[in-house]
């Protein structure tokens, strides 16, 4: 996904819902149709968006292939993750995602109160990582991320669908202040990865 596509998403997901998202009338991003929450995601391939989709549209990119290159459906797998060696990574601050791209170039964010900052993950480093996590080979593309947390003692890893990461960087725009982020923001990130559960493919 392209950087400033993400940002984009970035800044939706952290902005504060209005009249319409609190009376759940989001429409869909390919046919104008009312899609209420909870609805999936498409990527749009072409510019690195993610689109609201309607159940009906959301079945229609079910089946792969389905969007002809152009859009593709975010999974709702998630699934927590053992043995993966996150400090070989070198997430610098305990929290953050990494998705791979269609290249196989793998872009790794972390979340902060400006948005998420983003660095290139050493091919080399990620080859390594994931021949030690054989699960992470089932990344998709652009749609999943692994996603690590490991503040405050904590030790999670996480397979999730790229949009659960946006919600979390939303989480961290909305609960931080001052300097440090005060004791809400940790707060709400204690109750965001609480509240992963573990979902299979439907």
């Amino acid at each position: 996904m392209r950087s400033g596509a993400l940002d984009r998403a970035i800044r939706r997901a952290s902005a504060a819902p209005g009249p319409a998202a609190r009376e759940g009338t989001d429409t869909c991003g390919l046919c104008d149709a009312p899609a209420p929450e909870p609805h999936a995601h498409v990527l749009d391939e072409s510019n690195g968006e993610l689109l609201c989709a309607c159940r009906a549209c959301g079945l229609l990119f079910q089946r792969e292939g389905a969007g002809y290159g152009h859009y593709r459906l975010v999974p709702r797998r998630r699934e927590r993750l053992g043995g993966v060696p996150a400090a070989d990574l070198g997430v610098p601050v305990g929290l953050a995602f990494f998705v791979a791209g269609r290249d196989g170039a793998v872009t790794a964010r972390y979340p902060s109160p400006m948005g998420a900052t983003e660095w290139t993950v050493d091919p080399g480093v990620w080859a390594d990582v994931t021949a030690r996590a054989p699960r992470l080979a089932s990344l998709r593309p652009g749609v999943e991320a692994l996603l690590v947390n490991t503040v405050r003692g904590a030790d999670e890893q996480w397979l999730v669908p790229i949009d659960d990461c946006y919600r979390l960087v939303g989480v961290i725009r909305r609960s931080w202040t001052g300097m440090s982020g005060g004791s809400r923001v940790w707060h709400e990130i204690d109750a965001f990865f609480r509240d992963l559960t573990e979902t299979e493919e439907e």
